[in-house]
């Protein structure tokens, strides 16, 4: 069927919002593009005029192509060279989606994401659907094929699982700042001892090279494992440069609405490293560090003014 020009600007009303509903469901940008482009092709191929609400329509369409996308995505995710994270979102990427409630900025929050990769498919696309899109329990069982007290069910089960991963209460941006200059400056002090101060005695550190960077398979746990990790990180060495291409700055910014530092080399960005901080200190570091997972931040902040970088290392 050939869609008029009317049909055609329907679906990109509704793009912005599916494109966050995928990213959220995925973890991945490009995944989230592909389920979205997929989406239309089925608009496409519909009888749109018998389509009596486009939105729940494409909705529903778009979340079950995610769901077969995720439970495929385990699979792979079982060969995955070492740990798998979520693909970071840069401040202002209109993928990130509506962050006007708690709820909206709390479920797209690098944190959450990381937790969502432990619920079933469908736990997460009622989390999700319900937590950043306000769907009522009787629209997410018409998408899902399923009852209302089941959505009910499941949305509480899934609630509970996330809040039970969650590090304590967040600080604010400001404070959240103060403590990543007081964290550069003591990982480039060459000592131990400044870094375990600032971190909680569980904090973790986690990094996804995809097997394309060197990342550890296993994350470091505890104060003072990832404190000599991350002494060991910011150490200069011919070796570093040479693995990213030369000296590389880093920049303090916002990834998925929390605190992060950006690696530049060259205005390419070879990594992102998520910090997830509370009243107790720095809790949890998560770094992405593979290609592929990075393009599309590479390409935000080519857009952007970014100013002085906060170091430069190596």
């Amino acid at each position: 069927m050939v869609l008029t020009a009317h049909d055609v600007d329907r679906f990109e009303a509704s793009r912005p919002r599916l494109e966050a509903i995928a990213y959220r469901l995925l973890g991945s940008a490009s995944e989230a593009e592909d389920a979205v482009q997929e989406t239309f092709l089925r608009w496409q191929a519909a009888d749109v005029d018998r389509i009596e609400v486009p939105e729940a329509w494409l909705t529903k369409v778009l979340t079950n192509l995610c769901l077969n996308q995720l439970t495929s995505a385990r699979a792979r995710r079982e060969t995955y060279v070492g740990q798998w994270l979520p693909e970071p979102l840069l401040a202002g990427d209109p993928m990130l989606g509506p962050a006007d409630t708690a709820e909206q900025r709390e479920s797209v929050s690098y944190a959450v994401l990381v937790l969502l990769e432990r619920l079933s498919p469908n736990e997460r696309a009622v989390y999700v659907l319900r937590e950043a899109f306000a769907y009522a329990h009787r629209e997410i069982a018409e998408i899902l094929d399923i009852s209302e007290a089941a959505s009910q069910q499941i949305h509480h089960r899934a609630k509970k699982h996330v809040a039970a991963g969650k590090a304590r209460a967040e600080v604010d941006e400001a404070a959240a700042r103060k403590i990543i200059d007081e964290f550069l400056a003591a990982a480039t002090s060459g000592r131990t001892e400044p870094l375990v101060r600032l971190l909680t005695e569980d904090a973790v550190a986690v990094g996804d090279g995809g097997g394309k960077v060197p990342a550890r398979a296993r994350a470091f746990e505890g104060a003072r494992a990832v404190a000599t990790f991350m002494r060991g990180l910011f150490k200069p060495s011919k070796a570093k440069r040479d693995l990213v291409g030369g000296s590389p700055d880093i920049h303090a910014a916002t990834a998925n609405g929390g605190p992060a530092l950006v690696v530049v080399v060259d205005g390419r960005v070879v990594g992102i490293m998520c910090l997830e901080i509370g009243p107790d200190g720095i809790a949890a570091f998560r770094s992405q560090v593979n290609p592929d997972k990075l393009e599309r931040a590479t390409r935000r902040w080519a857009a952007g003014e970014h100013g002085e970088p906060l170091l430069r290392v190596f």
